[in-house]
């Protein structure tokens, strides 16, 4: 805010500002606008459900009955009049009215490493920089000194996890596996004596190396991570992993699959303050028996999409998460001569719920004949931006690596057909 405006607040400078467009050429009417789009920013957290080796948008959220490329699959209604998933998603049918649909999403990616880059960070793969992931980014832009647990973390990563790329290994996602194991390499295998004395002999070592080598030690970062380690290993907030303390009745709703556990897991992490949980259901790489492996990936999908929305919504903190569900490309509208559907990145679709997302809309339209061009395209990277903006956070404002090279958060526009 101006000092020199004190009784000029920003919703009065957007109200009279309304009177005439060119207020907002001025440098103070971008800097109000920017505000007030996130003093209207709700969401606080982000939960990507990561769908590994590229889903059939056809049997999924885009399908397309009665056509050629369909191939069979049929579809059903949903709570939103008009638009159509395919079946096999009954109960995330019942939730569409919270659901966002962009059926024009679309890459220059094929391969599932570089595809898988481009959808997580919006940007295609340069030998020259690592881009930050999305979660990467949130965490980064939206502190929460009272999370002593990491704030990015990924369940049940393939082996292209979420990476804090240029913003430094720090916003890397942390790994954790099926939620029905304990978080690994988190409790000390010694009683609590002997670890505290070898804690002490460890800080004998590192201050005797430290002499005469003070800033390059510091440089690494060695001792704020050995104390955030520790300080996580005491943490009571590891509970949150521990979805046993769930009701069975929850659980149950979840699903008895890792995948199910991990959103449940998600949901728990996201009420302790993690900013971003990734949660991968891997195996839609369905070059061969297409419709046998959509049909049971969606036996996982279904019942824990939709309970995680049900959940959040009974617990009142969908508002305050964005839930972001998406894979790294598309399958062919043609199937292939061993029942499978290939590669396919130029049309495919997202689903995103929650806070900042305006439930039952739908963007753009693929070709029911099976074209490469869909109406109303959007690029990944205009997926980022329309997160980073239902959160708060400026996808404009530009990152700086390490060797100098500046870009911005996201280089794509938000998608505001979807944002509420």
């Amino acid at each position: 805010m101006n000092p020199l405006l004190p009784h000029f607040n920003r919703r009065h400078f957007i109200a009279t500002a309304g009177a005439s467009s060119l207020a907002w050429l001025t440098p103070l009417g971008t800097a109000l606008a920017r505000a007030a789009e996130k003093e209207r920013a709700t969401a606080k957290s982000v939960i990507v459900l990561w769908m590994g080796g590229g889903p059939s948008q056809l049997e999924t959220f885009d399908p397309k009955p009665g056509t050629d490329i369909a191939a069979g699959t049929k579809a059903i209604s949903t709570s939103v009049k008009g638009v159509q998933l395919a079946a096999g998603l009954e109960q995330l049918a019942d939730q569409m009215q919270h659901v966002a649909l962009v059926r024009s999403l679309w890459s220059k990616e094929g391969d599932h490493e570089r595809g898988t880059y481009a959808l997580k960070t919006g940007y295609r793969p340069d030998a020259t920089v690592t881009h930050p992931s999305l979660g990467a980014i949130v965490c980064h832009d939206l502190p929460n000194k009272n999370v002593d647990i990491p704030r990015h973390v990924s369940i049940m990563p393939n082996e292209w996890p979420a990476r804090g790329g240029v913003l430094g290994a720090q916003f890397d996602a942390f790994k954790v596996y099926d939620p029905k194991d304990s978080v690994p390499d988190v409790t000390p295998h010694v009683s609590p004596e002997r670890f505290e004395q070898r804690l002490g002999d460890l800080k004998v070592v590192e201050e005797a190396f430290a002499k005469g080598r003070g800033k390059r030690v510091e440089a690494t970062g060695h001792k704020d991570t050995m104390d955030r380690a520790r300080k996580m290993m005491s943490s009571d907030q590891l509970k949150a992993f521990d979805v046993s303390r769930e009701p069975a009745a929850v659980r149950k709703e979840y699903g008895d699959t890792p995948f199910g556990r991990g959103c449940l897991a998600a949901r728990r992490l996201i009420e302790v303050g993690v900013r971003c949980v990734e949660v991968t259901l891997a195996g839609w790489d369905s070059h061969a028996n297409n419709h046998e492996i959509t049909a049971r990936l969606k036996g996982e999908l279904d019942p824990a999409f939709a309970a995680l929305l049900r959940d959040l919504t009974n617990r009142g903190t969908l508002k305050d998460t964005i839930v972001l569900c998406v894979g790294e490309s598309g399958r062919t509208p043609q199937l292939n001569a061993l029942g499978g559907r290939d590669h396919w990145p130029h049309n495919f679709t997202a689903a995103l719920a929650g806070g900042g997302i305006k439930g039952g809309a739908v963007v753009g339209e693929s070709d029911p004949a099976g074209g490469k061009e869909p109406k109303d395209k959007r690029a990944a990277a205009d997926l980022h931006a329309t997160v980073l903006k239902a959160l708060g956070i400026d996808w404009e404002k530009t990152l700086r690596s390490p060797i100098g090279r500046t870009f911005a958060r996201s280089e794509g526009k938000p998608i505001e057909a979807i944002l509420s």
